[in-house]
């Protein structure tokens, strides 16, 4: 196995999609710190700080013109990439040019802005497999609204609830999540220029005017002051990642055992060859959700390490900011990940609503004992109605026999407990029904974060 199971060729494939892969690759980066240099010598071109042939030079350059591999060695010396990578471009320039180039900028802001710019392609690529898992979780939600099946808390059947109510939770939550998104780009995707101690002071009068000029030739945002050790951007980029595993999580946590032999309610979309076993050829093995709780098992760590780097001390630190390379190209992948394996399981769930309902009987009826303490409740009063459905429910564990069966054997009830009003009491509709406004105002929400999502 790798050092990281996503830069791995064996198993990174199950955990982060190729096109993040290709927006966090080495080539990248450096495609990214060419943009960031030519964009500086363009807006240092246009206040006459440097020749105006410098930034067409720049723009020649490819990382094609770059030995990657030997550039990583020499930043095993360096300490940064960006030492030989100023080295190797300088090579590359006419020789008039090349005491122009990198000027007033210092290492920390060719690697955050690249940073920034990796940033600002990959949030694109979570907002279409996000809107396409939200619009995949407003239908399944919709189709199964009148689709009966048992609330669980603590892992036990509570009440019955429809399995659209259930979905319409998924889908609120990653709504949520999702929501954010426009917001936190614009926010985390700014422009780093400072220069050696963050004050532009190598660009004169021009500091200023030199980067918000670089911020709108990139499309990014200019900071209000360099932001060199002010990581909150890197951290509320992270969080909202990790919230957004998170989010995948419930969803993967519930269909993971919904889909589980005992309970058997759903199945995640078949695909030849997936999920099987190497000792068990009958094992239909729930990947998806593996894979995203996979992730969110990893997440957190990852973010602490963010966190960690917000104590930057003075005007460079040494140690965190280099820790936040092992961590947030992570939870961009790892989000990929688990939300290509949200969007699969979405818009193709298998739901077995029969099984649904015959678990629904599991309890022999105790599911309903809330249907039951509410329709005692005024004629005994709320406390002492709860404490003898609390009876019947032990009679139900001690004999066998269905509440029902209790309650038609048992002495003095009034007669909404009796007859054909008894039998009222054991349909989930009523249930099912009283639920379906809030669907419907998860879905309005859903379509309109999704909507906002596909023009992002």
């Amino acid at each position: 196995m790798a050092f990281s199971s996503l830069d791995s060729a064996l198993v990174g494939p199950l955990f982060v999609t190729p096109q993040m892969a290709e927006v966090f690759s080495e080539r990248t980066q450096i495609a990214a710190m060419l943009r960031m240099e030519t964009a500086l010598a363009r807006a240092e071109a246009a206040l006459g700080i440097v020749p105006a042939e410098l930034a067409a030079a720049l723009g020649a350059i490819t990382p094609d013109h770059l030995d990657i591999a030997a550039l990583g060695q020499a930043t095993g010396v360096a300490g940064v990439p960006v030492i030989p990578f100023v080295k190797a471009v300088q090579a590359l320039l006419p020789k008039e040019l090349e005491p122009a180039f990198h000027k007033g900028a210092t290492t920390q802001d060719v690697v955050d802005t690249a940073l920034a710019l990796q940033m600002a392609a990959a949030f694109p690529l979570l907002a279409q497999d996000l809107a396409a898992t939200l619009t995949g979780l407003t239908a399944l939600a919709d189709r199964h609204r009148a689709t009966a099946c048992a609330g669980r808390t603590y892992g036990q059947h509570a009440a019955p609830v429809s399995f659209g109510y259930k979905a319409a939770v998924w889908l609120a939550g990653l709504s949520d999540v999702a929501a954010a998104l426009p917001v936190l780009k614009s926010r985390v995707c700014a422009v780093s220029l400072g220069g050696p101690v963050g004050t532009l002071s190598g660009l004169g009068a021009h500091g200023v005017a030199v980067m918000e000029a670089v911020a709108a030739d990139l499309g990014l945002s200019a900071p209000v002051i360099t932001w060199h050790t002010l990581r909150g951007r890197v951290v509320e980029a992270g969080s909202w990642l990790s919230q957004l595993i998170g989010a995948l999580a419930k969803f993967a946590g519930d269909v993971a055992h919904l889909a589980s032999t005992e309970v058997g309610e759903v199945a995640e979309p078949f695909m030849p060859g997936r999920g099987g076993s190497s000792a068990m050829p009958h094992k239909r093995n729930p990947v998806g959700a593996t894979v995203i709780l996979a992730a969110q098992a990893a997440a957190k760590g990852h973010l602490i390490t963010l966190f960690d780097a917000m104590a930057a001390a003075h005007e460079r630190p040494a140690g965190l900011w280099h820790g936040e390379w092992h961590a947030l190209p992570q939870l961009f992948g790892l989000a990929s990940g688990a939300l290509a394996e949200a969007r699969r399981l979405a818009e193709g769930l298998v739901v077995d609503g029969g099984r649904m309902r015959r678990n629904l009987d599991l309890t022999q009826g105790l599911l309903f004992t809330d249907a039951v303490a509410a329709r005692l409740a005024p004629s005994l009063g709320r406390g002492a109605a709860h404490h003898r459905v609390e009876e019947f429910a032990a009679a139900v564990r001690d004999t066998g026999r269905s509440l029902k069966q209790v309650l038609e054997a048992a002495p003095g009830l009034p007669p909404e407990l009796t007859g054909e009003a008894l039998a009222t009491l054991f349909d989930p509709s009523p249930a099912l029904k009283r639920a379906e406004p809030l669907i419907d105002r998860a879905l309005v929400e859903a379509r309109r974060v999704a909507q906002a999502l596909q023009e992002f």
